[in-house]
């Protein structure tokens, strides 16, 4: 097992309460934080940066993504709302209201024609944003109670419940798999070849399944999740497996020998995605990191 050693490179006040969600764009330069404030910010992160802030949430937002073409935005939030936006003008492009709740996830799919989200009322729409209509294409209604999580692969739509169901929509073929993990799922993400899945637990467990049999492969212990949705995410070779901790803390395991490897304490939780090896992003309540 190679050694990976990270160290804390810049802190940044994003000045908008407590930060939800952090997120990179496509290609990886820049970054997205979500603020309690009800605003989206666009970041340099590299010259600690603000390039745009972008406001018309009606409050928290509490996710956000970049497109294929990093042209547009999309984030969700708390007033039930998906705002699609123009990252150079930071104009309002499109307005979709179809929840009857929080929007706790929201990301473009195929190349970024469409949106994917998914809420505490217990759905995920499908919005086409080449269409003039505001009505979702489609709404998948499997869960019994909040979808927390979602990812998406070229044909494929995995998604995570408070119902403790992780479910695997595989449109070319028209099925549905479900997996029963018996507690309730905060995060949901494809492995980088496809093949499996990482799926955060608010037991304080992670889980790695494989994708097409449902078996369970590993599970990595040593964080607290029981109350909070917490993001994971993998290495950019899969070869190791991140995640925050309520104490405040990033944990690291390596995926094969499922050990423990090092922690860092952020005094907050972990709510970015790494791009490269050697980046990854954390929030604590009040700053990126």
């Amino acid at each position: 097992m190679t050694e990976v050693k990270l160290q804390h490179i810049l802190q940044i006040d994003c000045q908008q309460g407590a930060v939800r969600a952090v997120r990179f764009n496509g290609d990886g330069n820049y970054c997205l934080t979500c603020g309690s404030d009800k605003s989206l910010k666009l970041w340099n992160p590299n010259r600690q940066l603000l390039l745009k802030s972008y406001m018309g949430h009606g409050y928290e937002v509490l996710d956000a993504q970049a497109s294929f073409d990093n042209s547009q935005l999309v984030s969700g939030g708390a007033d039930k709302t998906i705002i699609v936006w123009d990252v150079a003008t930071a104009q309002v492009l499109r307005r979709y209201r179809g929840h009857a709740g929080t929007v706790n996830c929201v990301c473009f799919g195929g190349e970024s024609t469409v949106i994917f989200s998914g809420s505490v009322d217990n759905t995920v729409m499908l919005w086409d944003c080449r269409s003039k209509s505001r009505e979702p294409i489609q709404v998948l209604s499997e869960a019994k109670d909040g979808v927390s999580s979602i990812d998406i692969s070229d044909h494929e739509i995995l998604t995570g419940s408070i119902d403790g169901q992780v479910r695997l929509y595989d449109v070319r073929k028209g099925q549905l798999t479900e997996d029963f993990l018996g507690s309730p799922i905060a995060c949901v993400r494809f492995t980088k070849d496809k093949q499996c899945l990482l799926c955060s637990c608010l037991d304080s467990t992670l889980r790695l399944m494989d994708k097409s049999s449902g078996e369970l492969l590993s599970e990595y212990v040593g964080h607290k999740n029981k109350d909070y949705k917490v993001d994971n995410c993998l290495s950019a070779k899969d070869t190791q497996v991140l995640s925050g901790s309520e104490e405040g803390f990033v944990h690291r395991w390596d995926l094969v020998e499922v050990c423990h490897i090092s922690h860092w304490n952020i005094l907050g939780l972990y709510t970015g995605r790494n791009y490269k090896a050697e980046y990854l992003l954390v929030s604590n309540p009040y700053s990126m990191q």
